[in-house]
């Protein structure tokens, strides 16, 4: 019995790969068709047939303190992003009512900085307020740093996901970040699923670092229980250290989203932000894994149109 016979029984069991497992199915020794196929059979038969929707709104830009080397939004970089304070309410609420709409089932604000002031923190919790009253969508927060009391008041809001990234692996984050640390992240992770919100945590590929050091990350993000992981892909920003890594080429980006579904067969793997360097390859994604989509745009960059993304999802014969 081959090695990929092995790993596809044993997922149907309902058992888990290892880190080893994982790393012998990266080799490439596997063709990706069949890699493909295998997170496409695990991922209908434990996500189903319905794409989770998605969508931001970038409600505090630019100025940030941390020194993330990936992020238009970093004050120690000259990007040219737009700097605004937080939005207010009217804003908030009109694009979450377009956003619903057109069909999305979570909205969430990302703010930039490492956490929010008090005084944004009252504001936000009033927006989430009106949010809850005003539309029928899933509401997400993405606001930095989080304690676990700050957590709790996000959850009597309104707010039942927390999203927060580790962003890469542990031993490959000091090359990303040396303002704060990954286990600042992993706390505010903890915080949040404390308080009985539900998790979105994954990172981005494509920053310099490993197939293997990828691997890493979903076990970390593994670990934790998280049940929602965006995949972002790296869109270089002029201006930033990273402005020159080379793109990863769609079979790596697809790879790599196929194994972190064989990682993590229960959770939803999210296409995110970068995901446009698949180009017209983007459809191949719901073939490999993805059982949920960030829409619309991003927080410095431009998507899809989403009556596009709606558009491809069905094509796919996936259900909305």
């Amino acid at each position: 019995m081959d090695f990929l016979t092995v790993m596809e029984n044993k997922l149907d069991e309902g058992r888990m790969i290892t880190f080893e497992e994982a790393v012998e199915l990266a080799k490439g020794k596997i063709e990706d068709e069949k890699l493909f196929l295998l997170a496409d059979k695990l991922c209908k038969k434990n996500m189903g047939r319905r794409v989770d929707l998605c969508s931001i709104i970038n409600a505090k830009s630019g100025g940030c303190s941390e020194n993330c080397k990936f992020c238009a939004q970093s004050g120690h970089y000259d990007t040219g992003v737009k700097i605004y304070p937080l939005l207010d309410v009217d804003d908030v609420l009109k694009a979450a009512k377009e956003n619903e709409k057109e069909g999305v089932h979570r909205f969430s604000l990302v703010t930039s900085g490492k956490s929010v002031s008090d005084e944004e923190f009252e504001k936000i919790l009033g927006i989430y307020s009106v949010l809850r009253k005003e539309t029928n969508l899933k509401l997400c927060a993405s606001l930095g740093s989080l304690s676990y009391e700050r957590a709790v008041r996000l959850k009597e809001a309104g707010v039942s996901m927390y999203h927060h990234n580790i962003e890469t692996c542990r031993e490959y984050y000091p090359k990303i970040c040396d303002t704060h640390t990954y286990d600042d992240r992993i706390n505010t992770v903890k915080n949040a699923a404390k308080a009985g919100l539900e998790i979105c945590c994954g990172g981005i590929i494509g920053m310099g670092e490993s197939m293997e050091q990828r691997i890493k990350m979903a076990f970390e993000i593994r670990e934790l229980g998280v049940k929602s992981v965006p995949i972002n892909v790296l869109n270089p920003i002029k201006g930033t250290p990273f402005e020159n890594v080379r793109s990863l080429s769609p079979d790596e980006i697809l790879r790599t989203i196929a194994l972190f579904r064989l990682i993590m067969p229960y959770a939803h793997i999210r296409y995110a932000g970068g995901r446009m360097c698949l180009g017209e390859h983007q459809s191949k994604g719901f073939k490999a894994g993805v059982s949920a989509m960030l829409v619309g745009n991003y927080l410095t960059t431009v998507g899809n149109k989403i009556s596009d993304d709606l558009e491809m999802i069905q094509r796919m014969g996936l259900e909305i």
